[in-house]
């Protein structure tokens, strides 16, 4: 199978990738895209993998950004490991504009790739900062320009074993002339326009090509470490220093490409809990600090007056019962999602958390060789009293504790 539409977007294209995923590409494609023979034996080509959805963990929405980046994939994203700009930005979009989301994490495993489409994408990303939290995190690689996305966000995570930066761009130019000549082809090109042909795999190089070739890559390695910079409070200079190197756990911590060292499952725990209790952090280094406004006394009878003591006593009794509420229908969630509603009310009466529920049903569903719903249709009938259903019992006793 001859992917010629592929080879375009590989060979004589700037590409914002980790080189050493370049080079698995071509292995995998090898001669599929006209690539020259190396030692590496192509790779078998197999589709049919399912492309993730995008898990909601309670009010957080997890976004999955995996395998190689392209601004289009064509249909080929299952066959080939490809996401597409396009797919992850109606994503985020629909996580944005739903309601029910109030923060949304970047499930991040990927080497990079294409340079066309990734800085608008970044650029959506940090928008949708200003309506609700937007973190990500390197599980486990976000490098090129997968990591122009998590930059963009307000948090980046990195796992122990996991990887950020390789900030660069690389183009490669294949120059199979020898091998024609070899093969007893000699390939002439009519065209007009003297750098028409600059890029012919059939011909070396020309210098005005590669001078050409140079400055586009110069000219996207500067808008990349521009964004990386502005995303994360560092200067051009500081960004150009890493020499797109890797950086692994702690190391990227104390680069200044990521925050926190964390996994996945961190990374939405502690997004859930400053939902719940919204905390006023010190501005770290790639947060802009608020600067101080001068306050005119003659004016300052304009400014709002401070919140009634009694009336921010309500608001704080009611967003925890809201809180404790949506606990609860969360947890019902998931023990309806595991086959076993009847074990809901036990869960709430012991004031379990989501976290520990979720542990509890993975725990039952591996002791248990197949689960089987229990869910009674007479308790479904809309007839049923809410007051006799023991949800919601449990329910309003954990709100009750929780005011």
């Amino acid at each position: 199978m001859r992917l010629p539409h592929l080879a375009a977007r590989i060979i004589g294209t700037p590409l914002l990738i980790a080189p050493e995923k370049l080079e698995i590409i071509l292995a995998v494609l090898g001669e599929r895209i006209g690539w020259p023979e190396s030692g590496l034996k192509p790779l078998p080509f197999e589709p049919g993998h399912k492309r993730p959805s995008s898990p909601q963990q309670g009010d957080i929405a997890v976004i999955p950004i995996h395998g190689t980046l392209v601004r289009r994939a064509l249909g080929l994203e299952a066959a080939s490991g490809l996401t597409s700009y396009q797919e992850i930005g109606e994503r985020l979009g629909q996580a944005v504009a739903d309601p029910a989301v109030a923060g949304i994490v970047l499930d991040i495993d990927s080497p990079g790739g294409e340079a066309g489409g990734v800085f608008e994408l970044a650029e959506r990303i940090r928008a949708a900062t200003h309506d609700k939290p937007v973190w990500a995190v390197a599980n486990d690689q976000a490098f090129s320009a997968a990591y122009a996305l998590a930059a963009a966000s307000d948090e980046v995570f990195v796992t122990r074993t996991g990887g950020v930066g390789s900030i660069g761009v690389i183009a490669m130019h294949a120059d199979q002339s020898r091998k024609d000549e070899q093969d007893g082809y000699r390939f002439t090109a009519i065209y007009a326009g003297s750098h028409k042909n600059d890029f012919s795999p059939h011909a070396p190089l020309s210098d005005d090509a590669r001078a050409a070739l140079q400055a586009e890559v110069d000219r996207l390695y500067g808008i990349f470490t521009e964004s990386v910079a502005r995303h994360r409070g560092l200067t051009v200079e500081a960004v150009r220093d890493t020499q797109a190197r890797l950086y692994f756990g702690g190391d990227a911590v104390a680069a200044g490409l990521a925050d926190r060292v964390g996994t996945l499952r961190d990374a939405v725990v502690a997004m859930r809990a400053e939902l719940v209790t919204p905390i006023n952090p010190t501005p770290t280094q790639h947060q802009e600090t608020p600067t101080m406004e001068h306050h005119d006394p003659d004016t300052a009878a304009c400014e709002p007056m401070a919140a009634d003591p009694k009336e921010l006593a309500q608001m704080e009794i009611a967003a925890a019962v809201e809180a404790a509420r949506n606990e609860a229908r969360a947890i019902a969630d998931l023990c309806l999602l595991a086959g076993c509603p009847e074990k809901t009310a036990g869960f709430l009466a012991q004031g379990m958390s989501q976290e520990a529920v979720r542990e509890a049903l993975l725990e039952y569903r591996a002791k248990e060789p197949e689960i089987a719903s229990h869910i009674d249709p007479q308790r479904l009938s809309p007839a049923a009293s809410l007051e006799d259903n023991p949800v919601v019992q449990a329910a309003r006793k954990r709100a009750a504790k929780e005011v």
